[in-house]
């Protein structure tokens, strides 16, 4: 074995073992006690082992995919961040080129298709095997004063310790139709701001984030594969930039939303901020839009559009809602690996099962994106 395959399997390793790292630690944060215990952090591994088991078995769909088409590719590289979910995912490298349509189509389905089905059996057995209710009262005693009905004294009030900050998980078309109609219990189901305490839907839900920004049908992403593989080069210059202002629609909203990491910072208290935000989001918007088109004036007027539609509809819609991260990966799409897919050497037709695939890939897309996924107050 080369030393240089040596290496890469040693950065593969530590990576995962920090990612595994960092991840039983925001697992140990959120759904334990916050006891010190060693049995209390090893809580954590509730979350990390799931969660980094279904974007496992995500990266391994491509992988497999591709050593069956003989096109090299390496083995997963997990990303440890010090963040919120202790990752920012995982990512194959492919290391030779794509000839066909169909190449591409396969191997960027199966990856989302096989982490989607591992996040469903997480969620049903997560859904069907919820603790009782008084489960909260271990992370949270000092809500067993107000007994089972908490929800009605505690997210009413205003918190008066700064330090003290709340996670409210958003929802999606799948997470709904399994609270509503997987669990066997309704009252069971933990309320929003409590799901971070509860280890395999917490993970089971940003499957779900994962699997839908995986599946984004916005340049050379899984869900950009498929979209060329369905619709052809031509049509997805055309559908595209439609999906891709959609999302960076949304993501701006967020900046306008009451419930934003900001506090409501838009449209703001006074004059003077909004006199002070609005041109530099402007630019902003500008920067992201800047490749859409080869005319810079109709990328100026789009992000012009896109704010002034932002601005407006936050006024007449207070209770907006909108992920500001989203504008991160937007940015990202935008100004450096673009929004439209390099067309393959062999444009051949996909078979009518691969088509049906696809169109199913794309409405798993929709039932796992959420608008706004994280709310921190």
């Amino acid at each position: 074995m080369r030393k240089e395959k040596i290496k890469t399997y040693l950065i593969q390793f530590f990576l995962f073992v920090a990612t595994l790292t960092t991840t039983t630690l925001a697992g140990y944060t959120f759904t334990s006690s916050k006891s010190d215990s060693f049995e209390a952090i090893l809580q954590g591994l509730y979350f990390s082992i799931p969660f980094l088991g279904i974007l496992t078995i995500h990266e391994f769909g491509h992988y497999i995919t591709a050593r069956l088409y003989k096109v090299k590719v390496t083995l997963p590289y997990f990303i440890p961040f010090i963040t919120f979910i202790g990752t920012l995912g995982a990512f194959i490298r492919i290391k030779s080129k794509l000839g066909s349509k169909k190449e591409i189509f396969d191997i960027g389905i199966a990856g989302p298709l096989a982490g989607f089905v591992a996040a469903l059996i997480l969620l049903f057995y997560g859904f069907t095997h919820l603790p009782s209710r008084e489960h909260i009262f271990t992370i949270h005693p000092e809500y067993e004063q107000y007994g089972l009905e908490y929800e009605k004294f505690v997210y009413t009030q205003k918190n008066p310790d700064p330090n003290v900050v709340n996670y409210k998980l958003g929802d999606n078309l799948l997470f709904k139709f399994f609270k509503e109609y997987v669990a066997p219990d309704p009252l069971a189901v933990p309320n929003a701001y409590e799901l971070i305490h509860y280890p395999f839907l917490f993970a089971g839900f940003w499957a779900l984030f994962f699997t839908a920004l995986n599946l984004l049908p916005i340049g050379q992403t899984d869900g950009g594969h498929i979209l060329y593989g369905l619709v052809g080069a031509k049509r997805q210059r055309q559908i595209t930039p439609v999906i891709f202002t959609l999302f960076v629609f949304i993501g701006g909203l967020g900046i306008f939303s009451n419930d934003n990491v900001f506090g409501s910072y838009v449209p703001l208290g006074s004059f003077e901020n909004f006199i002070g935000f609005a041109p530099f989001y402007l630019f902003i918007l500008y920067v992201i839009f800047s490749k859409v088109s080869e005319s810079k004036v109709t990328n100026f007027l789009i992000a012009t559009v896109i704010f002034t539609l932002q601005f407006f509809l936050s006024i007449m819609w207070p209770t907006i809602q909108g992920a500001i991260g989203y504008l991160v990966f937007a940015l990202l799409f935008g100004r450096f690996l673009g929004i439209y897919h390099p067309p393959a050497e062999i444009e051949e037709p996909l078979s009518t099962s691969r088509k049906i695939l696809g169109w199913v890939a794309l409405i798993i897309f929709i039932i796992c994106f959420s608008p706004q996924p994280l709310m921190i107050e």
